[in-house]
């Protein structure tokens, strides 16, 4: 069963950060989740949540960026900690692991090995906790040049090697579209390494359905593989937020009764 999660720092941008949870509610959605979580107001966020029967599906995990770097090993450590105790609160099972940028003083091999020593130090952390770390590799193209994660072959090899059953993949369809292409194949032939996707449009970054992915066949065949997990909306609306959410909610609803879609 295909289960739909609005990111709430893109859509209903132009509403107040708490005021966004209730639009979830209000558009006939059950799930949302957020970015970086120091800063914002937990306890409100929870409260809120739990007024409008929400789940947070995922946030991002501290310390953001820095798993190609062995020298924050110990606040790796640190940062995971805090942020578990954080998606406890919310009731929040998927952390998402944005590795770093690329660096210049290191080769591309030492890098993957830093986020391998990284995620094998605090995965025991997470499997204790019950919580999923997701790692998202970035398109480099158009939206996060020198970014050092960008292949999805890459990141199923890293959750290969760590060889825990609490660190998986992201897979955002739009950044891997834009930087591989090959959708279906690629999600549907490593579906016990992904834990979450993330959704929006090429080009543009726009709702489903305005652009050039086929997001009613890609839902399909996914789901038909044995996918069932979160699908994120993480898309900038066109138009209105509310107006926005039509189709893939509609599309969502055709896969989860096994029905065409034409």
């Amino acid at each position: 069963m295909i289960q739909l999660s609005v990111c709430i720092e893109v859509i209903f941008a132009d509403r107040p950060f708490e005021e966004r949870i209730g639009c979830v509610a209000q558009a006939g959605l059950g799930a949302f989740e957020f970015w970086d979580w120091p800063g914002k107001d937990i306890e409100r966020i929870n409260e809120r949540r739990q007024r409008h029967n929400l789940e947070v599906a995922a946030f991002v995990m501290e310390p953001r960026g820095r798993l190609v770097d062995a020298d924050a090993r110990a606040e790796l450590r640190q940062g995971v900690s805090r942020s578990i105790a954080t998606a406890q609160i919310l009731g929040c099972r998927n952390l998402i692991v944005l590795v770093g940028r690329e660096s210049s003083a290191l080769s591309r091999r030492e890098q993957h090995d830093n986020v391998i020593r990284g995620l094998k130090q605090v995965a025991p952390l997470a499997e204790e906790a019950g919580v999923t770390l997701l790692i998202e590799p970035l398109n480099v193209v158009v939206d996060h040049a020198g970014f050092y994660l960008s292949s999805s072959q890459e990141a199923f090899q890293m959750v290969e090697e760590v060889g825990s059953p609490n660190v998986k993949v992201l897979f955002d369809i739009y950044h891997q579209q834009v930087s591989e292409g090959n959708l279906i194949a690629n999600i549907t032939g490593h579906l016990d390494g992904i834990g979450y996707l993330h959704a929006a449009d090429v080009p543009g970054r726009h709702e489903p359905g305005t652009g050039e992915i086929n997001y009613a066949n890609v839902m399909r065949q996914v789901s038909a593989a044995g996918y069932n997990g979160y699908v994120g909306l993480e898309y900038r609306p066109s138009g209105d937020s509310f107006q926005s959410l039509r189709a893939i909610t509609e599309i969502a609803a055709a896969v989860n009764r096994k029905e065409p879609r034409t």
